[in-house]
């Protein structure tokens, strides 16, 4: 059966190299008779695997020495408990950007554990676009300030990022983590969930600046202190170990695409295509302002909503799936992250085309 072409927000496309990879050695890693998912964290195979996959991805992002890198359960929605926790204590003064449903949530959680202030939002235009950083109200002695780089459910991406100073800038980069080169020491913290483009999900990768480490308020619950994971290799109890080692499979395939300036070169051609194919149109439309829009997810909506369970009908129909928005905006979305190639953007181009063709005027 020919593989279908995945849009889905997450969990997500995988590269097909490396489910064929993680197949052949799903029964027998590498001569010991067992699955990698049979097997100790404390053995030597997947210690091994542990340390290159973390290597690698260090390379990748060129991460600093002095920036620790965590393997860590949970997702990042329990990181959005975890930021405050280990970096400022109770009720201290802390500042967030609210671009969207994943920013929103990050506050209110937030907000169970500091003083949140909201330095801005847009909230009041539909989340169409990034507040400008000229015009954020940010407090006088906030403990770092936060931002979602990208909004998987809205669309919308940080393309820069702001100077903050000695403000550590915490960043939840769950939906574009490694589509793009980045500056590490930019910040303070970047978390990530897994199961957009790294990994199946389970797995949530945590990178902190090392003089961080000792800001956690006390006492808190061991498993979200970061610098008990940092001191013992993200071991401190069992791991996630099947998705930390196909996310060293994936790694590797990004080193082979040329790194992250090869698949930055990819990702905005796929999302060039797309958006020339909404913005070409009388009968599609982005609600995203174009300076703001993500090159992992694509929202859109048809002229006439009435029509939108025939387009997705026809697109599960055609192979392609996960095109349906989320429930809280509706429309459509194409999440086309890092593996989603160039041919499924073309397929969907083409089909809504067709589509177009068929039922516009």
């Amino acid at each position: 059966m020919p593989r279908s072409f995945n849009f889905s927000a997450g969990p997500a496309a995988l590269p097909t190299p490396v489910l064929e990879r993680a197949q052949a050695e799903l029964l027998d890693y590498q001569g010991s008779g067992m699955s990698m998912m049979e097997m100790s964290h404390r053995g030597s195979h997947f210690v091994e695997v542990a340390e290159r996959a973390e290597a690698t991805l260090r390379g990748l992002l060129a991460v600093p020495d002095h920036y620790k890198v965590l393997f860590l359960q949970g997702g990042a929605t329990q990181q959005f408990a975890a930021v405050p926790l280990n970096l400022c204590a109770a009720g201290a003064s802390v500042d967030y950007v609210d671009t969207g449903s994943w920013s929103t949530k990050a506050i209110k959680e937030a907000g169970k554990f500091a003083s949140v202030n909201v330095a801005a939002s847009s909230k009041e235009d539909a989340y169409s676009h990034i507040p400008a950083p000229d015009r954020w109200q940010r407090s006088r002695d906030a403990a770092y300030l936060h931002v979602c780089s990208n909004e998987t459910i809205g669309g919308l991406q940080f393309h820069a990022f702001p100077d903050t100073g000695d403000v550590p800038l915490v960043a939840d980069m769950s939906s574009d983590f490694l589509a793009r080169p980045l500056d590490v020491e930019q910040f303070g913290v970047i978390y990530a969930g897994a199961q957009k483009n790294v990994a199946p999900s389970g797995l949530t990768i945590v990178i902190v600046r090392e003089d961080l480490l000792d800001r956690a308020r006390a006492p808190i619950p061991s498993m979200l202190e970061w610098s008990v994971h940092a001191a013992a290799g993200s071991m401190s109890n069992t791991p996630a170990t099947f998705p930390w080692y196909v996310a060293g499979l994936v790694f590797e395939w990004l080193v082979a695409q040329g790194g992250l300036a090869g698949i930055q070169a990819q990702n905005l051609a796929k999302s060039s295509a797309l958006y020339s194919a909404i913005d070409n149109s009388n009968f599609y439309r982005c609600p995203v302002v174009e300076a703001d829009r993500s090159i992992m997810n694509v929202p859109f909506t048809l002229a006439d909503e009435v029509r939108d369970k025939d387009f997705l009908a026809g697109a599960e129909a055609r192979g392609l799936h996960g095109l349906k928005g989320h429930r809280s905006v509706g429309g459509m979305r194409a999440s086309i992250y890092n593996a989603v190639g160039q041919d499924a953007v073309d397929a969907l181009v083409d089909y809504m085309r067709e589509f177009e063709r068929e039922h516009a005027g």
